[in-house]
């Protein structure tokens, strides 16, 4: 049974700065901005009128929308709608005239976009000229250097609108070059013995601080580590000990690591290559024999280990499919039945580009998956689909209404032969919601790439907002949003990783595991979905974070969020127009054991191939690699360096088929383990069921 929702007002055939809407190219029409260009410095406004005429200067009575792009870290494509620019209003009436303020939010070269209901564009750059420096902050300080050795120094150059800037070259001396002296990459060489002033320049601004080099006691250095053989992907603690003429241990004495690698033939042969940190780590990609050095000033110690391939390659089976070549297919969910359905399995899948369809499949037999139910609302995309823990409730994300009455419909799902729809809930979310979440019976609603409001449907046939979270960064954006233990995971474009209390408990003393332990629970406690409470964040500066997943890992207790990237260097005309796109991007496992000081310690990059979702079950990663297909990862032990490169990779599954959207071209959206079999989507050919299974078992499927 098909059922249709539709909003009844009036169709505008506006997608409210829609990054997949294309533009209507069209001389004859065109906006005309007064003034035509403009300066603005942070922290002040602009007016600025806006016409859309024709080729007589008449004004076209339609309405349009304003929006900037080109944002520095915002979104997968240069031309992504961002929030560099407040403007007021960001919509016009119908009058084909409107009249803007403009307050710039970052500095550069911004760029403002409009663009009409027929789908006519336009665009002007905004000056913001940068901020002169304000200080610079010496993240250390060394109060004394021993001869001989190297150390790098790291500074922050703080602009006047307090923000960081990592785009002002900082130049450092030193007041007696001949006792120490910086190389052209900051490096600081301590020469001999005496007492100098470090000095570093940003702009006009100059930070300084003293610095006495002394001579190096350092005789003797010696290496140690346990084990004579480890396997690729392995990490090896090295133990290294600087002594002096004594024999005592110098215990600020700087050691230095590095390695030289001799690699096995194997699959591929040379080159053998891996990686040490400056604290003594050292990974493999390839098998080998590796010689590890330690070092202090001109003294050193070698003790070699040998490494052998990590060997967790397992075969995937194709178990069913379930084609759809109509529509690209958006994300998908996984869930028990209930009541007169328990022992059934049922599976929904999103649409985009599309007339806003999401679909219901019983996959209670994987390998004949059938469409038992179609839902259509208003809307372009049904980018999301989410169900609630109990099987009961279900909610669909919209993007693209014909009466901009985004935000999200929710449905009885109980009988998944005949969904109902309940009620929508569309207040404040004009821009639409391209992801959702339901944790506790409350929807954490992507609303307008901007924040997520949380939205209590214990009632679902009258949903409320609870609250809002939202962050006070410049040019704030942000795209998705998992919660887990009641901590809220959502990922932010250039803002990076952000995880908020909504309702995490604190974890006491008797409750800690050695093994299974969340720090970010030990500081939860204080929020709730009316008031949610951000407990820590890393950022990513190349505005590529697209997705967030919590890992706490099963076999070393260390707990990660998996940032993801989405990146489309092209832009998406290929992807809209159905032809094969070259996303890129990878996943990034951020160590937070200290909340407070995250680290990037591992990634995982398929080169040539674009990333998108991921799901973590046990010590195993479900990466959706969009046309590299679906990527199954041993993320078992300590993780460090390229997890791609490390012999990590359990399997891989290529959904190719003949009739798809794009013949025999893969674009897997998202994959999510169910039982002992993993469900992915395709953008291109539907829904797929696949199963690892041993090599040794040779009745493997083909797609």
């Amino acid at each position: 049974m098909k059922k249709i929702f539709y909003s009844n007002i009036v169709v505008l055939n506006i997608l409210f700065a829609n990054p997949f809407s294309t533009t209507v190219k069209n001389d004859s029409i065109y906006f005309v901005f007064n003034p035509p260009s403009l300066t603005i410095n942070i922290g002040e406004s602009a007016r600025l009128n806006i016409k859309l005429i024709d080729k007589n200067k008449k004004l076209v009575t339609v309405p349009f929308t304003m929006y900037s792009a080109n944002d520095p870290g915002i979104g997968p494509t240069p031309d992504w709608p961002g929030t560099s620019i407040n403007i007021v209003p960001r919509a016009s009436d119908d009058s084909g005239e409107a009249n803007v303020t403009l307050k710039p939010k970052r500095s550069g070269q911004l760029m403002l976009k409009v663009r009409s209901a027929s789908g006519v564009a336009g665009e002007m750059l905004i000056n913001v000229p940068k901020p002169p420096v304000d200080k610079i902050i010496f993240i250390e300080k060394p109060s004394k250097l021993y001869s001989g050795t190297v150390t790098k120094l790291a500074v922050k150059v703080i602009d006047k609108a307090k923000l960081e800037r990592d785009d002002v070259e900082c130049i450092f001396k030193t007041s007696d070059p001949s006792i120490a002296s910086f190389d052209t990459f900051g490096n600081l060489k301590a020469k001999g013995p005496g007492r100098i002033t470090i000095s570093a320049r940003a702009g006009s601004v100059t930070e300084k601080f003293k610095l006495r080099i002394v001579k190096n006691p350092v005789r003797n250095v010696l290496l140690d580590f346990d084990g004579e053989q480890i396997r690729t992907g392995d990490v090896l603690h090295l133990k290294a000990n600087a002594l002096d003429a004594s024999g005592r241990r110098v215990s600020d004495a700087p050691i230095r690591y590095s390695f030289y690698g001799q690699a096995d033939f194997g699959d591929y042969g040379l080159p053998a290559s891996g990686l040490v940190t400056e604290d003594g780590r050292f990974v493999a990609e390839t098998a080998g024999l590796y010689t590890l050095t330690a070092s202090s000033g001109v003294f050193s110690d070698q003790k070699t280990i040998k490494v052998v391939p990590r060997s967790v390659g397992k075969d995937v089976r194709l178990v069913g499919h379930g084609l759809i070549s109509d529509v690209k297919s958006g994300d998908l969910w996984v869930w028990a039945g209930v009541g007169k359905h328990k022992g059934k399995d049922f599976a929904a899948t999103g649409s985009i580009f599309g007339n806003g369809e999401a679909y219901f499949w019983d996959v209670t037999d994987p390998a004949n998956m059938k469409i038992i139910d179609t839902v259509t609302v208003d809307a372009r995309n049904v980018n999301d689909i989410k169900v609630s823990t109990d099987g009961r409730t279900a909610v669909i994300s919209r993007e693209g209404a014909s009466n901009r009455k985004n935000g999200f419909v929710i449905l009885d799902v109980s009988d998944p032969y005949n969904v109902k729809i309940v009620s929508a809930f569309n207040d404040d979310m004009t821009g639409g919601v391209h992801n959702t979440f339901i944790y506790e019976n409350h929807v954490y609603a992507v609303n307008n790439g901007r924040k997520y409001d949380i939205i209590n449907i214990e009632d679902p046939k009258n949903p409320f907002r609870v609250g809002v979270f939202e962050l006070d960064t410049p040019g704030h954006a942000l795209h998705d949003v998992w919660i887990e233990n009641g901590i809220a995971y959502s990922s932010n474009w250039r803002d990076g990783v952000v995880a908020v209390d909504v309702g995490g408990l604190k974890f006491s003393e008797k409750d800690r595991s050695d093994v299974r332990f969340n720090p970010l629970l030990m500081k939860a406690g204080k929020g709730k979905p009316s008031n949610p409470v951000k407990l820590g964040s890393y950022p990513d500066r190349k505005g590529r974070n697209h997705s967030a997943f919590p890992f706490l890992s099963q076999s070393t207790g260390d707990f990660f969020i998996i940032a993801g990237d989405e990146v489309f260097p092209n832009g998406l005309e290929n992807l809209i127009n159905n032809r094969p796109s070259s996303p890129r991007g990878g996943f990034h496992f951020i160590n937070f054991n200290d909340p407070d000081n995250p680290k990037e310690d591992a990634v995982y990059i398929v080169p040539e191939a674009g990333s998108h979702n991921q799901w973590v079950y046990g010590d195993i990663l479900l990466a959706a690699f969009y046309q590299a297909g679906i990527r199954i990862l041993d993320i078992s032990g300590e993780l460090l360096g390229d997890l791609y490169k490390q012999g990590r990779e359990i399997g891989y599954f290529l959904p190719q088929h003949r009739e798809g959207i794009i013949p025999n071209a893969p674009m897997v959206w998202g994959a999510q383990p169910y039982k002992d079999y993993i469900f992915l989507s395709d953008m291109n050919s539907g829904l797929y069921c696949i199963q690892i299974v041993d090599k040794s078992d040779k009745s493997l499927g083909t797609p």
